[in-house]
């Protein structure tokens, strides 16, 4: 990890989405100057220590101001991530191999992608860099294609690491989660929300924390390749829910087998967080 302060900016693209704007504030807290690039047009509000430049990833064959400068572009834009087979995600794939191959030519020193879980598939237990990957959307296909295009196509002197994501949780009036869904029945007045038996274990993070995991990597010079941004920790999907009612007090109780859990899901599937703790470690203070 080199010694902060830090001279070179870091770009993050995606910088108004859910994950963005996080990920913006954990580098300026660190003292980064921080380039966030946004869609043209965009209203998101942003950290206002970063730098804010509109730009069209898909549509420009250019690069936004700076990038050229920066020693490691975030790339976390991407279209309709909360809809798992949109079409967009394999029409619009290789408008990100293109922007990202752009930015590795124009001097770029690290490129971090963001990945998912959605590339592994149907899978039980840990996940971890070696596990083998089955999507089964068209997100987890295009999210995985991605990966597999990069680490093929990138200059050898780019270092890539690919942070693969799990289940996020906060800030969520900006997400579509099942806790922004909570929060919209409470805010419509419903008492009880229907829910499935809640015994399936997922690996949770906050999206603070994830911003911060995902700053880390883009600062540390040592990390490389696919790394799993989480908590490392399978937690049931009730007692996730139930904290969060409890947690911010909503009058609302779970209806349990309202809905039949879905045969397809993994009874447990969690990352293997032991490279993320140890970079999250070794940040200075």
């Amino acid at each position: 990890m080199t010694d902060t302060p830090f001279d070179a900016p870091v770009v993050v693209t995606g910088a108004g989405g859910y994950i963005g704007r996080h990920v913006v504030t954990a580098l300026a807290d660190r003292g980064v100057p921080v380039i966030a690039v946004v869609r043209p047009g965009s209203g998101a509000a942003l950290d206002p220590r970063a730098r804010r430049v509109e730009f069209d990833i898909l549509a420009e064959d250019t690069l936004p101001d700076g990038l050229a400068e920066a020693r490691a572009l975030v790339h976390l834009a991407w279209r309709d991530g909360f809809v798992h087979n949109s079409p967009a995600h394999m029409l619009e794939l290789s408008a990100h191999y293109a922007f990202l191959r752009r930015a590795a030519a124009a001097g770029v020193d690290a490129v971090v992608a963001l990945g998912t879980m959605h590339e592994v598939g149907y899978w039980e237990g840990a996940i971890d860099a070696g596990t083998p990957t089955n999507p089964r959307s068209l997100y987890g296909v295009a999210k995985d294609a991605l990966r597999r295009s990069l680490e093929l196509g990138l200059p050898e002197d780019v270092r890539l690491v690919w942070a693969r994501c799990y289940y996020i949780f906060g800030d969520d009036r900006h997400s579509n989660s099942i806790f922004a869904r909570l929060l919209e029945a409470v805010a419509a007045g419903k008492s009880t929300f229907p829910f499935t038996t809640g015994r399936n274990k997922y690996d949770f993070i906050a999206v603070e924390e994830l911003g911060r995991q995902l700053a880390a990597v883009a600062l540390d010079d040592d990390a490389r390749g696919v790394i799993n941004c989480s908590s490392g920790e399978p937690v049931s999907l009730a007692d996730q829910v139930e904290w969060f009612i409890r947690s911010r007090g909503l009058p609302i109780t779970l209806e349990y087998g309202a809905f039949p859990d879905r045969p397809y899901d993994s009874p447990a599937v969690w990352g293997d967080a032991t490279r993320i703790h140890e970079i999250m470690a070794a940040l200075p203070d």
